[in-house]
């Protein structure tokens, strides 16, 4: 049985291929791919339109290699990245939660 933080990185690369290689490249995610796994799997990105600027913008900071696609490596940067957002999210919330005595 694997633990919760193997599920969790099976998830990570399973949802990685789930949406690369609709369109070209197997192994990467382009423009339209990189747009319906944000806004299909990451609710926060659905919560607001993201119009063509803000997406390029998206892209062009995960693309490291700039061959406009995002590879395994570059998405599990961004991802690397959201989790230590969301661990200053969640640090910042407890600062602002009164300690019981």
């Amino acid at each position: 049985m694997a633990s919760p933080l193997e599920q969790a990185l099976g998830v990570m690369v399973s949802t990685f291929h789930k949406y690369s290689g609709k369109e070209g490249d197997k192994y990467k995610l382009n423009k339209a791919e990189l747009k319906e796994l944000l806004t299909k799997e990451l609710p926060v990105c659905r919560s607001k339109q993201m119009d063509e600027a803000e997406l390029q913008k998206i892209l062009s900071d995960l693309d490291a290699n700039q061959d406009s696609e995002v590879d395994f490596q570059e998405y599990a940067c961004c991802l690397a990245c959201l989790a230590m957002g969301f661990n200053d999210f969640f640090l910042d919330q407890r600062q602002k939660v009164p300690r019981k005595k």
